[in-house]
């Protein structure tokens, strides 16, 4: 297990393309059945993906900084600091990877 600002390449790539404002990019990052659940809101699959992009990321102006990660296995826990139209503030996000690409990304409630 590290701990550290370094991320496994689909993670990186996923981060990048939201801070790029590029949906497509984004949407690439997840396998065909990839999923964001933010905070019990579940997406699945492009259409999914691409709904949760457009209404709270990238549509959003956000812009996501990874303070530091934790990988085990094929799961990434995040923590980052977001900045959007819809939120601001610092968050965790785990990020479960497929291969070369993000199956999972949650975002679980705040506690």
């Amino acid at each position: 297990m590290s701990s550290d600002t370094h991320v496994p390449a689909p993670v990186a790539t996923l981060v990048d393309a939201i801070n790029a404002g590029d949906t497509d990019a984004f949407v690439e990052a997840f396998t065909e059945n990839g999923s964001v659940d933010d905070w019990g809101r579940v997406l699945t699959g492009p259409d999914g993906v691409r709904s949760w992009a457009e209404t709270d990321a990238i549509g959003m102006d956000a812009q996501m900084t990874v303070l530091s990660a934790t990988s085990e296995g094929d799961t990434t826990t995040v923590e980052f600091s977001w900045s959007s139209r819809k939120f601001n503030g610092t968050s965790t996000a785990i990020v479960t990877v497929d291969g070369d690409r993000v199956s999972s990304f949650q975002i679980p409630p705040a506690h």
